[in-house]
């Protein structure tokens, strides 16, 4: 293919995840889905290796496209199969996170898959909301090895009963479990229809070009980097069952042959639910170095092939069964982006920029037993670490996650809550000459008993600055205005509030030379 042609596959390829995405998103039922589009859209080769993703949420990507090979190889695919799984240690993330995967054929020959992945704010935890406290994975939800939702077009009513008889909500879990399976049917076709137009030959020789494409110029960007040896370690606060500041290490070995990212000294998994499989911890590495990238790489996997990982079995960032993963997922994904590129900073310091506010601030919420069954998820930004061409913005999601705040105007007609605060929080973004960006505020009021859940962190590790830079302030959470540990499971009553104050980014530069001009030109 010649450059054009290329950038037209690629385009193509990518516009069948992006129509994938849109009818997840149109045909969900729960709000996390719909509103949140906490969800990702991908299509694989018939190797199970990315083809082409959509702008997503990295976390879902990144996991994805480490696993789907092992995946794909211990399945008999056959036409109008759709295979289901969540199971963290079989190539899912944590367990409410639900992958769907599609087999694409031609004419009985199989050229690739299509996946989709949403988060489902109820998959039988024993909390609502399924982000529990936990200490082991069978108290996070339903657990769903790799298996046969639909097997050459037939729903596996049984599977889906069992699934969503585990839930509070029936109803909303077969919907957006339809959803899902929609949207693979959409990009079957798509794909389908996009290699009948080209040709198998063509297809395939297009997917080659891609990858090598991609290739080259992540290489030309990695050169960069000098050679040797970059190491950082950062902390988690806490993982809810009493230890705390459990080390994220990181050596970045630069060579010839391209990149080795080794965790090393990373803390062992641990009692609490901050471990997480070794696919989280690629993604995270994946998504940094995608950073580094030019912006008209494409997303396949010949961008990966120069970055490979060393993680030691039994720690946090390669947890064994059954440690418990929720938090991993969302949280101590955040701390190995922050680790890696604390180490790339010594390497590229003009490149990289202060630790954004280093939490995805998890809030789940839902009904006690005894009340009508409801149960509620969300995410919520914060500052976003400021570099030397511009500050962190205010407010936003970071890195790891990609999703939007939920509208209070949606959250109040679903559930019986009410938002008594919204906005930045203003003077939390580390100063600098430039400073990192404000987290926010999010107050709200309970309309019914509930049972909440806080998975936060930097709460009591603050959001490093570079170059001088000084930290973003530590986040804070507080019922009835008495601070709560980070990670917390509490009762409430009807009239209780809630308020989460999220970290703010880090600055970057040294703040004074800044502030002794700014002197000067008032006198």
């Amino acid at each position: 293919m010649n450059p054009v042609e290329l950038g037209i596959f690629s385009s193509r390829l990518g516009a069948v995840c992006d129509e994938m995405g849109a009818v997840l998103q149109r045909s969900a039922f729960s709000p996390n889905i719909r509103d949140r589009l906490d969800f990702s859209c991908a299509v694989f080769d018939a190797e199970g290796a990315l083809a082409a993703q959509a702008a997503h949420i990295p976390v879902h990507l990144g996991s994805m496209a480490y696993a789907m090979g092992d995946l794909v190889q211990a399945m008999d695919w056959r036409p109008g199969d759709m295979v289901v799984l969540n199971d963290p240690y079989l190539g899912g993330t944590h367990l409410p996170d639900v992958t769907l995967v599609a087999p694409v054929f031609i004419e009985e020959q199989l050229l690739g898959f299509v996946a989709n992945r949403a988060h489902h704010a109820d998959i039988g935890a024993i909390t609502p909301g399924s982000m529990p406290l936990s200490s082991r994975l069978e108290e996070e939800g339903v657990v769903i090895p790799p298996s046969y939702l639909y097997r050459a077009g037939e729903l596996c009513e049984e599977l889906l009963a069992r699934i969503a008889g585990a839930t509070r909500n029936a109803r909303q879990t077969r919907g957006d479990f339809s959803a899902q399976a929609s949207s693979a049917r959409t990009g079957v076709g798509r794909l389908q229809a996009l290699v009948r137009a080209l040709g198998v030959e063509a297809y395939l020789r297009g997917l080659t070009a891609l990858n090598d494409y991609a290739e080259r110029l992540v290489r030309a960007a990695l050169a960069e980097l000098p050679a040797g040896e970059f190491r950082y370690t950062d902390y988690l606060d806490d993982d809810g069952q009493g230890n705390v500041d459990l080390p994220v290490s990181v050596t970045v070995r630069v060579g010839a042959e391209g990149i080795r990212v080794d965790f090393t000294g990373t803390a062992p998994q641990t009692s609490g639910n901050i471990n997480c499989p070794v696919s989280v911890a690629a993604a995270a590495v994946y998504y940094v170095f995608r950073c580094l990238m030019p912006p008209q790489t494409p997303a396949c996997a010949g961008a990966f092939r120069p970055v490979s990982l060393s993680v030691p079995d039994g720690c946090l960032l390669n947890a064994r069964r059954p440690a418990a993963v929720a938090a991993g997922n969302v949280e101590t994904s955040t701390r190995v982006v922050d680790a890696l590129m604390g180490a790339l900073a010594q390497a590229l310091p003009e490149r990289l920029a202060g630790a954004s506010h280093g939490s995805m601030n998890n809030l789940a919420m839902g009904a006690p037993e005894g009340e009508p069954a409801w149960d509620y998820y969300e995410t919520l930004g914060g500052g976003m670490g400021a570099g030397e061409r511009g500050g962190g913005l205010d407010a936003v999601q970071t890195h790891m996650t990609n999703t939007l705040n939920t509208p209070v105007e949606a959250l109040e007609m679903a559930y019986p809550l009410r938002v008594r605060h919204y906005g930045v929080r203003r003077g939390s973004g580390g100063a600098g000459r430039r400073a990192g960006g404000c987290g926010l505020v999010r107050e709200y009021e309970f309309l019914a008993p509930a049972v909440v859940t806080l998975l936060t962190e930097r709460r009591r590790h603050r959001p490093w600055g570079l170059a001088g830079g000084e930290p973003g302030a530590a986040g804070r959470n507080l019922l009835n205005g008495e601070t709560l540990p980070p990670k917390a499971t509490v009762r409430v009553a009807s009239g209780d509030r809630l308020r989460v104050e999220t970290p703010g980014g880090g600055g970057w530069g040294n703040p004074e030379p800044f502030v002794r001009s700014e002197q000067e030109i008032g006198r």
